[in-house]
């Protein structure tokens, strides 16, 4: 057992730089394409509760095809795919940003949509009523309510989109099981390295779910 903890110790101080840089990446991914995804979510959302159908339409098959499909798929699609058709070539951490991005907007559009349609609709009717246009009385009046409640589960999506974020490894990403699988590659110590590795995971997610309940309890979001 001493000797077990050795290895870890020698392993883990010899790869902390690399590890370290790792994680950083795994974090930019992760925002990045979170801050996205939430901007697609967004308009995904109002096409859901739209009164034209022609935009429920777009909506509902964006959502069916992006949830009915491994996110691993949609990477390759986009990393390969796009440059193949010589549309675009991405370079790996953009094509990774894209694709998470695009994958965590089919969820979160359902969960903005959710969150609008929980606010009392006598709100919307009151501020119309006071002269406040649609699109005021959503931002004012509607949005900062829906987002609130969607805090919670947001945060769920962050983490979720933390974790898939290793999937970027199998385009040339630098992020942490990337860097993982190469470092168990030169060492031959795959049980250890992945380990630690994991270790890095967990750290980041206790570290974020902290700041997200420190973030709900700020904006005393109703659980």
């Amino acid at each position: 057992m001493k000797r077990k903890m050795d290895v870890l110790l020698e392993i883990f101080q010899t790869t902390f730089v690399g590890f370290s840089k790792a994680a950083w990446q795994t974090i930019q991914l992760t925002f990045w394409s979170l801050l996205l995804g939430i901007g697609i979510g967004i308009i995904f959302a109002f096409f859901k509760i739209s009164k034209y159908k022609v935009l429920h339409i777009i909506a509902d098959i964006y959502i069916t095809f992006i949830r009915g499909t491994p996110l691993i798929v949609q990477i390759f699609i986009i990393y390969f795919g796009l440059a193949q058709m010589n549309i675009v070539t991405l370079e790996d951490f953009t094509a990774g940003v894209l694709a998470l991005a695009i994958h965590a907007g089919a969820y979160i559009a359902e969960i903005f949509r959710g969150s609008i349609q929980s606010i009392d609709k006598g709100q919307m009717e009151a501020a119309q009523s006071l002269g406040m246009t649609y699109p005021l009385a959503m931002r004012r009046i509607i949005l900062p309510q829906a987002f609130r409640r969607s805090i919670p589960a947001l945060g769920n999506q962050f983490i979720i989109g933390l974790k898939d974020s290793s999937l970027v490894a199998f385009i040339g990403g630098k992020e942490l099981w990337a860097t993982a699988m190469t470092t168990a590659a030169d060492n031959f110590r795959q049980f250890e390295t992945f380990f630690i590795n994991g270790l890095y995971y967990l750290v980041l997610v206790i570290i974020f779910t902290y700041l997200l309940k420190i973030l709900e309890k700020k904006l005393d979001v109703e659980q």
